[in-house]
């Protein structure tokens, strides 16, 4: 499946001479994850290179086809963030749906990036499958910690099964996907115990939150700095900077007192905290490949490191659930062609 990558740096210019790869650590960054950006080919990065690398991404960002979806910006709850598009199969029979979660560490991000996923949206069509795309709340700086995004899918989730005969869906036939932070809430949804409600007054809490696969890309099994410690085997980790925030703390810098409170928030946020024989199965993705992880190194690699993956799928071959691990020079997966055939074969039965 493909993704939007989004980079951003901040050069802080110290005196006359222009910024190097040479020394400064960011452009380092860059070129090691973008050698094209060096125009000139001569192994160092200026700042001046970078720029004009990044517009010229902008500009193929903003040029690439999209694909407008059957309904756009439908509401499924109260907030002005709970809005979901759809890009409808025509067909006879009810259609089974793929519901797409965007990224952006739980604090940017829009539904819209996948009007850009034209390649995805048009190979669920040719095998009969409907897709949605939605938005969920913001932490904005600990207004909305975690698991209100989580809350928020389930929401859109039980709303579009509430409405399965209005757009001709198969309620017994949702799967999710997403990127980063919309990987981790479709892991938490395929993970998590049916949030029905069947006493609820609310006609779309009686209805169930469950998947029958998930296709994570560059997700977070858990959101606990203590697991992520344990998982790469370091003593301490770069805090990412959408952590305080996914804990309700606001402010900046790091997280000082580990507290029971923000343990339990981190605990009952974590995908991997549900996991139950029962869940469906897994095909996750990740760009890098598995090398080590440091103390040194960055949090946008460490957050979306495929060792993550390899520790879910430890855990889910214990319980005999389905999982794979597609990354950078690891072993190919049998049996499907990637992530996208998983989702055809899971959500049409073939």
């Amino acid at each position: 499946m493909h993704r939007c990558l989004i980079f951003l740096f901040t050069i802080v210019l110290c005196g006359a001479a222009e910024p190097t790869s040479k020394t400064n650590a960011n452009l380092q960054q860059i070129l090691k994850r973008f050698p094209a950006a060096d125009s000139n080919r001569d192994g160092i990065l200026t700042l001046a290179e970078a720029k004009v690398f990044q517009q010229k991404r902008r500009e193929r960002e903003a040029n690439r086809p999209q694909l407008k979806p059957t309904h756009e910006d439908i509401a499924y709850g109260t907030h002005a963030r709970h809005k979901l598009d759809l890009w409808l199969k025509e067909s006879d029979r009810p259609t089974p749906l793929l519901v797409c979660i965007h990224g952006g560490g739980f604090r940017a991000g829009d539904k819209s990036n996948y009007h850009r996923q034209v390649n995805l949206i048009k190979r669920m069509h040719a095998a009969g499958i409907s897709v949605a795309s939605i938005n969920y709340r913001f932490t904005e700086g600990g207004k909305n910690p975690l698991p209100i995004a989580m809350h928020d899918a389930a929401r859109a989730v039980q709303f579009l099964r509430h409405n399965a005969k209005r757009f001709n869906l198969d309620k017994t036939r949702f799967a999710a996907a997403g990127s980063s932070a919309g990987a981790c809430i479709s892991m938490w949804l395929a993970f998590h115990d049916d949030l029905a409600d069947a006493d609820s007054d609310d006609p779309i809490r009686r209805e169930s939150t469950r998947l029958i696969a998930s296709a994570p890309s560059g997700g977070q099994p858990t959101i606990s700095p203590v697991t992520f410690r344990e998982w790469f085997g370091v003593k301490s980790l770069v805090e990412h900077p959408a952590m305080r925030a996914i804990y309700g703390l606001t402010g900046e810098g790091s997280i000082e007192n580990w507290t029971p409170e923000i343990a339990e928030r981190a605990r009952i946020s974590s995908p991997i905290t549900y996991l139950t024989r029962d869940d469906p199965p897994c095909y996750q993705t990740y760009g890098s490949a598995n090398t080590p992880v440091t103390e040194k190194t960055r949090p946008n690699e460490w957050v979306h490191h495929p060792h993550l993956g390899i520790r879910l799928k430890e855990a889910m071959d214990k319980l005999g659930i389905e999982c794979h691990v597609q990354y950078k020079d690891g072993p190919p997966i049998k049996g499907y062609g990637g992530a996208d055939d998983f989702l055809v074969k899971k959500l049409t039965g073939k």
